[in-house]
C-alpha cells in the first residue's frame, strides 16, 4: 500500500511503500539506518542484512544523500524516536541517484546555505519552520472564517503609497507610474465598507535598506479591516487572534517545535488578554531603564521594543503614539489630538513588533486636512477620500507580519529562515 510518512500511524504493523529521499544514513556490517523524508515528515528505515536480499542491503549501504527511492517495509512503533514509528525495510528501489549533494551534515556558513536555499529547505530544521508557517496560515483562515470575515485580495500594483512613504519599488505601468504594494490596507478599507469584516493575505514590498534580523524586502501580511469597530474592540480581536494562532501551533506542531528546541511553555503563555501601556508610559519606562536617548515624539527602535517586552511575559500593546510619527489615516484621540488611536503589538523574547493597527479617520473634513498636511496627490487618493463621503462609519484594522510571527513561534533568530525564498537587501538569488 502506497502512503506518506505523515500517515504511517494509520498502518501500524502493515507493509507500506513510500516515495522519499535519503536525508542521511549510517550503517554497520549487518544493519543500515536510513533517515528518510518525503515532504510530509521524517522517518528512520532499518535495513537488516539477514532479512533482505543481498542487492537490497548493498543498495542501502551505497545509496547517496538526497537520492530518491521507493522504500517498502513494515511500520512498527519506536518509542525512542520523537516521531514514534520506524520502517522495517524489506525492499528498496532507486529512482534517481544524487551525486555530491552540496549540503552535508557538517556545519555550513549562512551565506553558503542562503546560496543553496533551494536545497537547504530540505533539512529537518527548515522543514519544521515551514510547517509552523503553514500552521499559522491555516489557523489564520480558520480564525477569520469562524468570525465571519470575508477574504478580499487587494492589488499588488498600485498608483500610490499606503503610508505615504518613499520606501517603494517603482515600476512603469504602461504610460504611468506604479509601485509594488507596501500594504493592502487602503483597499481593505474599501472592502470593509462593502462587506463589513474582511481580511487579506498576500505579499508586500518595502524598499527599506535594512539588514536587521527582523527585516525582509518581500514579506507576507495578514490584514483584517472591520466596519463599525473602534480602537478598543480592535485590540480585543487582535489578542484573540494571536492567542488562537499560538494555541494552534502548540497543538498541531509539537514534533516541529521539539525539532526546533522551542520552549513550548512560553507559547502556552500567549493567552488573551495582553497587557497594554500607552506610548507616554513606554517612554517613561525606557527612561527609567537608562534609555536617556529616547524623547517624546520619537519612534522606538528595536532595542527600545526589546526592553519594553522584557518587562512582560506576554505580548504587550503600546498604544496612542504621537500623531506626527504615524500614518496619515490614523484617527486622533478625541481627548488628546497630539496622539492617535493606534497600537503596536510587541512580542516577547526580542522578536519586536508583530502587529501594527489603528482606528482609521472616518471624517471627510479631517481626512482632507491630512491630505494637505502630507502633500498627498488628490488624483491618486480620490477613491480613498470618497470612502468618507458615501456612508462613512467608524472602522479599524491591523496588519500582522507573517515572517516575524513565524520567527517568534519557532524561536529562530532571523526572519530569513521563515520564508521559503527570502529577499534581502543584497539577495535576489535563488
Amino acid at each position: 500500500m502506497k502512503t506518506t510518512i505523515s500517515k504511517v500511524s494509520e498502518h501500524l504493523n502493515e507493509e507500506v511503500t513510500i516515495g522519499c529521499w535519503l536525508a542521511n544514513k549510517r550503517s554497520s556490517g549487518k544493519i543500515a539506518f536510513l533517515q528518510l523524508r518525503d515532504g510530509t515528515g521524517f522517518i528512520q528505515g532499518v535495513v537488516v542484512k539477514a532479512a533482505v536480499d543481498e542487492e537490497v542491503f548493498q543498495l542501502a549501504k551505497s545509496i547517496t544523500q538526497e537520492s530518491s527511492v521507493y522504500v517498502t517495509g513494515t511500520v512498527v512503533e519506536d518509542t525512542r524516536s520523537p516521531f514514534g514509528y520506524e520502517l522495517q525495510v524489506n525492499q528498496l528501489e532507486l529512482i534517481h541517484e544524487a551525486v555530491d549533494f552540496p549540503i552535508t551534515p557538517k556545519e555550513h556558513g549562512t551565506e553558503f546555505l542562503m546560496d543553496h536555499r533551494h536545497l537547504w529547505l530540505r533539512s529537518k530544521r527548515q522543514h519544521a519552520v515551514m510547517k509552523v508557517r503553514n500552521e499559522i496560515i491555516r489557523a489564520s483562515y480558520e480564525f477569520f472564517n469562524n468570525n465571519d470575515f470575508i477574504k478580499i485580495d487587494p492589488p499588488i500594483l498600485t498608483g500610490s503609497a499606503a503610508e505615504g512613504t518613499t520606501e517603494l519599488f517603482h515600476t512603469q505601468y504602461f504610460d504611468e507610474e506604479a509601485y509594488l504594494s507596501q500594504s493592502g490596507q487602503l483597499y481593505m478599507e474599501a472592502a470593509a465598507m462593502a462587506f463589513g469584516k474582511v481580511f487579506s493575505f498576500g505579499p508586500t514590498f518595502r524598499a527599506e535598506k535594512s539588514k536587521t534580523r527582523r527585516h525582509l524586502i518581500e514579506f507576507w501580511m495578514i490584514e483584517p479591516e472591520m466596519a463599525f469597530v473602534e480602537h478598543d474592540e480592535s485590540l480585543e480581536i487582535q489578542e484573540q487572534y494571536v492567542s488562537y494562532l499560538a494555541k494552534a501551533v502548540v497543538d498541531n506542531c509539537q514534533l516541529e517545535l521539539d525539532t526546533l528546541g522551542r520552549d513550548v511553555e512560553k507559547l502556552k503563555n500567549i493567552t488573551a488578554p495582553f497587557p497594554r501601556i500607552t506610548y507616554d508610559e513606554a517612554v517613561k519606562l525606557l527612561q527609567e531603564k537608562g534609555f536617556d536617548d529616547i524623547k517624546w515624539g520619537e519612534d522606538f527602535g528595536s532595542p527600545h521594543e526589546t526592553a519594553i517586552a522584557e518587562m512582560y511575559e506576554k505580548p504587550v500593546f503600546i498604544t496612542h503614539y504621537p500623531k506626527n510619527i504615524k500614518a496619515f489615516y490614523m484617527k486622533p484621540d478625541p481627548t488628546n489630538e497630539d496622539v492617535v488611536l493606534c497600537a503596536d503589538l510587541i512580542a516577547p523574547e526580542g522578536y519586536g513588533e508583530i502587529i501594527g493597527g489603528s482606528q482609521r479617520i472616518d471624517d471627510l473634513t479631517l481626512m482632507q486636512q491630512r491630505y494637505d498636511e502630507h502633500k498627498l496627490s488628490g488624483d491618486a487618493y480620490l477613491w480613498y477620500l470618497e470612502l468618507r463621503k458615501y456612508g462613512s462609519v467608524p472602522h479599524a484594522g491591523f496588519g500582522l507580519g507573517l515572517e516575524r510571527t513565524v520567527a517568534w513561534f519557532s524561536g529562530v533568530e532571523h526572519v530569513r529562515e521563515t520564508i521559503p525564498f527570502p529577499r534581502l537587501l543584497n539577495r535576489l538569488y535563488p
